[in-house]
């Protein structure tokens, strides 16, 4: 070229194209890159290297025309979740501007991590549905009477847009009011399966949509498991036929962080299991189990409040080193309760002895 000034025009814009073609690459090779930089979808967590505590709390604020339960749905939270986190909020008309907790911080549950798990007290399902990768949802599960069962089942048949037979007695029920339903429900937004549903090897329980989603995080339903629509949408296209889905009942759950600090959740007691176990005594044996053979430096009035305030809340459990466990014990324990005595013993372990008391 014999114009040296364009020649050096052209070349300095060939530079500037050259390197806005990098910088635009390097920006999509880290949306779109390794796990680390993966931005995940709704639900989706990376699992921890160490322990079982994903996710984190934070806020978010109130804005007009907005219920607890519209700002619950879009943060991946159901009803009874977002009523305990922010007891002082109103349900249905939170004042806008008003900083509310979303408590998206999960323990998971002690169960092998394998398909599908659902935690009944904590009215949550969780999906190990790859490598690395754990999603959890709120769901709803069977009311008082017709409590969702506990067992290992797997996934079988697939339906979208399902038809809904109502149970014999709930066409009882309605012809005892002089509304008797119709013999089947077609697909539709009267549809109480809403538009997909998946059919576990347990007859006649599945997991499946609905078409009032304000009842997700709630018992509601007849003992199937109800998710969001866009929840079950998600998991039908996902999950195969024939994945484990483990239903268990853990309201106590611990966990180690990352930093070595023992985490407690505590989900209110399922109304049938009431009275079948203690659940003090059951939380200190899980706290037990967490250390092993290992002294338990544990704040044991923290440990009561937890059990007996039950809010799904991650609370710190260690106690500081000049704390005494057993005179926390004695004055944290009223007279004539389920424990007489307590003796504990830091070199063996979170208890030693433990003497009950006749009933």
């Amino acid at each position: 070229m014999k114009n040296p000034t364009l020649a050096r025009r052209l070349g300095l814009g060939a530079a500037l194209f050259g390197l806005a073609a990098l910088m635009a690459a390097t920006a999509l090779a880290e949306e779109s890159g390794s796990d680390s930089a993966e931005e995940l979808p709704r639900g989706h967590y990376h699992l921890p290297d160490e322990g079982n505590l994903i996710g984190e709390v934070y806020t978010v604020t109130v804005e007009e025309g907005e219920t607890l339960l519209d700002i619950g749905r879009r943060h991946n939270v159901g009803y009874e979740g977002m009523r305990m986190a922010n007891p002082d909020v109103s349900i249905w008309a939170p004042r806008p501007g008003t900083e509310v907790v979303i408590p998206a911080q999960f323990i998971l549950p002690d169960a092998p991590r394998e398909g599908i798990v659902v935690n009944l007290s904590e009215l949550r399902l969780y999906y190990y549905s790859r490598p690395g990768i754990v999603e959890t949802y709120p769901i709803s599960i069977g009311r008082d009477g017709y409590a969702t069962p506990v067992g290992v089942t797997r996934t079988t048949v697939k339906v979208k847009d399902p038809h809904w037979s109502p149970p014999s007695s709930m066409r009882e029920e309605a012809a005892a009011r002089g509304e008797p339903p119709p013999a089947v429900v077609p697909p539709g937004p009267d549809n109480p399966l809403g538009r997909h549903a998946i059919l576990l090897g347990l007859p006649s329980y599945l997991i499946h949509g609905t078409n009032r989603p304000d009842g997700v995080g709630m018992r509601a339903s007849r003992g199937c498991i109800r998710m969001f629509p866009e929840d079950i949408e998600s998991l039908y296209d996902r999950v195969p036929s024939g994945t484990q889905v483990n239903i268990i009942d853990q309201p106590f759950k611990v966990a180690w962080s990352s930093d070595g600090v023992l985490y407690a959740q505590s989900f209110p007691l399922l109304e049938e299991n009431e009275g079948t176990f203690e659940p003090i005594l059951n939380a200190m044996e899980i706290v037990a189990s967490a250390f092993g053979e290992e002294p338990a430096p544990i704040d044991y009035a923290q440990l009561r409040q937890v059990v007996e305030q039950p809010d799904g809340r991650l609370v710190s459990l260690l106690r500081d080193a000049e704390e005494d466990p057993a005179d926390e014990v004695r004055e944290e324990t009223p007279d004539g309760g389920l424990f007489s005595e307590l003796e504990l013993s830091q070199a063996s372990g979170l208890y030693s002895e433990l003497e009950v008391s006749p009933l």
